[in-house]
């Protein structure tokens, strides 16, 4: 196993279609099953109140590989949100790590070697939307999920291009100007 690969971490942001609120937002950690990714891993294994936490499969009898653990970063509160979560959020996830591997972003004879840990948002007004668009949630977290993916095995952004952008773009949430959220 390869240093390289011994703690990575990556973002993505997708947005979601028009009025749907299914932005996907994953923060993932990427790494060894021996070294600090796995123990990180581990510990996740047991479950607390309003954070159901849920392997990433394709189906039943189908975890991925590189094994990957969804971590919500908000308090579960119904059945409704539990089922996006283990329905089209779980599919997206589970697509974006095998696709990950098919087209060489994950070392394909690493797959067993890594672990993945996938902290997911869902919007909790999905969970209470009788137009939800299924489709795109799950449009948004497949696409969200896969440049996270690319991004931290790739080290992307590069601190270069961090210090670079350091005074050109700022945080859609916070103007440092103003204090203001931009939106």
């Amino acid at each position: 196993m390869s240093d390289s690969y011994w703690f990575r971490t990556g973002e993505a942001t997708v947005f979601s279609s028009e009025g749907q609120g299914t932005d996907a937002m994953p923060e993932i950690l990427i790494g060894d099953v021996k070294g600090p990714a796995g123990h990180a891993f581990a510990n996740l294994m047991g479950q607390t109140a309003g954070h159901t936490r849920m392997f990433a499969i394709r189906a039943t009898n189908q975890q991925v590989r590189p094994a990957t653990i969804m971590v919500p970063k908000v308090t579960i509160k119904s059945s409704a949100y539990v089922n996006l979560l283990g329905g089209p959020v779980q599919s997206a996830v589970a697509d974006a790590v095998i696709d990950s591997v098919a087209d060489g972003i994950i070392p394909r004879l690493q797959a067993n070697e890594l672990c993945i840990v996938a902290m997911i948002w869902i919007d909790p007004s999905c969970a209470t939307n009788p137009e939800l668009d299924r489709k795109d949630l799950y449009r948004t977290n497949y696409e969200a999920m896969k440049l996270a993916i690319s991004r931290a095995m790739s080290n992307s952004p590069s601190i270069d291009e961090l210090i670079a952008n350091r005074h050109k773009i700022f945080h859609e949430m916070y103007d440092p100007e103003t204090g203001e959220s931009q939106w």
